[in-house]
């Protein structure tokens, strides 16, 4: 059996509470943000501007004038995700994020593999979004995809090692420049508008090179089920609250605040854009064929194209920079909780002058830039796999909220539980029965390593090691 772990008080049913991490204080993240902070952070995460320009051409193409609907579908299954994560991250304000909620919730063993999975994605994912910044500043200057994406992460990393509150104001600036870009596509894409609201529910994508204004085949409901599993993750960044909550100030009430309107805000900023293209689009081949740079030339000049461009390559460069921010403060939670042997805790621990965790950043930064040169199929496909894998976990943990002790905890209480957490469990195990065999067989030889490294260095030192702590509000 898995042990569970417990808070740090004295549990209600009388049971010993699980070891607490020993000798002296843990080291502690400054509370230095609030709302609006953590919000600017966690917008620039989802970095609604890339995912427009980079993820959802992929959508037109295989779902045509069915593409808004099958985010705005996307958008409402994050809801109850986002709900799963406010609960959680309310009731365990820990920068260990999905590790630290599930290993209290559902167990050690479960948290230990939340971590593997979460750790794969913090990796993965920064160098993938980094690479797309080449073809974004191609108007200007052609670089090499492998080098750029290699240049964003060394620059992100050393953004990432100052201080968070100085961050937040960058990463704002950014976000503003991209959401400047969403609103000319919104804009233009109205303005020329060539279809009227109707066709947002016409549900037709061009069959081929042949295809006129008005030739295209049928989207039926099984094509929108499948791209389901790209739309869900439009908008997924909001998770990174939960890993700035222990930088929060009061995170019992602002992370659950952070996690819903970092998703309202980015879905309306993605999907108005999106309709706006749909509907401005000169023909079902144009949409189809989602070069939405050429549209919106077509629709004003060349001077505006290279602007958005622009635009999309610094919010590329903003994302790379949060996603250090969040997913060095993963290592660093890690170390605190003694995941590892005892001089590589205590390297993880260290914290710079500016209260940045130096040497973990340093740790997602670097290999982050090495992985630019990676395979990229193969980096989508592990992290597909992971991404749902981790949130299906959360789910279950979130199932488990409100056992014993837990249901009565200070903590942003999601409604309609548990009919969310159950349903999330339910699509996200179909979503994950659908990847490709080599990118499940990669990522289940990972969680295999990882379950005989608990079973054999862990386990055996449960009294000393995988102590997962939440800290206190203030």
């Amino acid at each position: 059996m898995t042990d569970t772990l417990r808070p740090l008080q004295s549990d209600a049913t009388g049971e010993p509470p699980a070891p607490v991490a020993v000798p002296g204080d843990p080291q502690k993240l400054k509370r230095s943000i609030g709302v609006v902070g953590g919000t600017l952070l966690t917008l620039s995460c989802v970095t609604p501007a890339s995912t427009l320009f980079v993820v959802v051409p992929d959508l037109f193409s295989s779902l045509g004038t069915a593409t808004a609907l099958t985010i705005a579908i996307g958008s409402l299954l994050c809801v109850g995700v986002a709900f799963c994560y406010s609960e959680l991250g309310t009731l365990i304000p820990s920068a260990g994020g999905e590790y630290a909620m599930v290993s209290t919730m559902a167990g050690r063993l479960a948290g230990w593999l939340v971590f593997v999975l979460s750790l794969l994605v913090v990796m993965i994912v920064p160098p993938v979004i980094a690479m797309g910044t080449a073809d974004y500043l191609a108007p200007v200057v052609h670089l090499d995809p492998s080098y750029a994406g290699a240049g964003v992460m060394i620059c992100a990393t050393l953004a990432g090692l100052l201080d968070l509150r100085a961050n937040a104001w960058i990463t704002g600036i950014f976000l503003v420049l991209e959401v400047v870009a969403a609103g000319v596509v919104a804009v233009l894409g109205f303005a020329h508008a060539e279809r009227g609201p109707g066709s947002l529910t016409d549900l037709t994508v061009a069959s081929g090179s042949g295809s006129g204004p008005g030739g295209g085949d049928t989207v039926t409901a099984m094509l929108i089920v499948s791209g389901l599993a790209i739309a869900l993750f439009v908008t997924q960044g909001f998770s990174t609250a939960v890993y700035l909550s222990e930088e929060m100030e009061n995170p019992r009430r602002n992370v659950a605040r952070t996690v819903l309107a970092t998703l309202a805000i980015s879905s309306v900023i993605i999907l108005v854009p999106v309709v706006a293209i749909t509907m401005g689009a000169e023909s079902l081949t144009a949409l189809t064929e989602g070069d939405i740079s050429a549209m919106v030339t077509s629709w004003s000049n060349s001077a505006v194209g290279t602007f958005v461009s622009l635009c999309v390559a610094l919010a590329i460069i903003n994302a790379g920079i949060v996603m250090v921010i969040q997913n060095s403060r993963v290592l660093f939670a890690s170390a605190r909780d003694k995941a590892w042997p005892g001089p590589v805790n205590k390297a993880l621990s260290k914290l710079g002058a500016s209260g940045a965790p130096w040497v973990a950043t340093l740790l997602v930064g670097v290999p982050g830039a090495l992985l630019c040169f990676v395979n990229l199929d193969t980096l989508y496909g592990v992290t597909g796999v992971s991404v749902t894998g981790m949130y299906l976990l959360v789910a279950v943990a979130a199932l488990l909220a409100r056992r014993g002790s837990h249901g009565t905890g200070a903590a942003w209480r999601m409604p309609l539980w548990p009919a969310v957490p159950v349903v999330l469990i339910a699509v996200l195990a179909y979503i994950l029965s659908r990847q490709e065999l080599p990118y499940l067989g990669w990522t289940g030889g990972i969680v295999v390593v990882a379950t005989l490294y608990w079973a054999l260095y862990l386990r055996p030192r449960r009294e000393t090691r995988w102590l997962v702590s939440v800290p206190e509000d203030s």
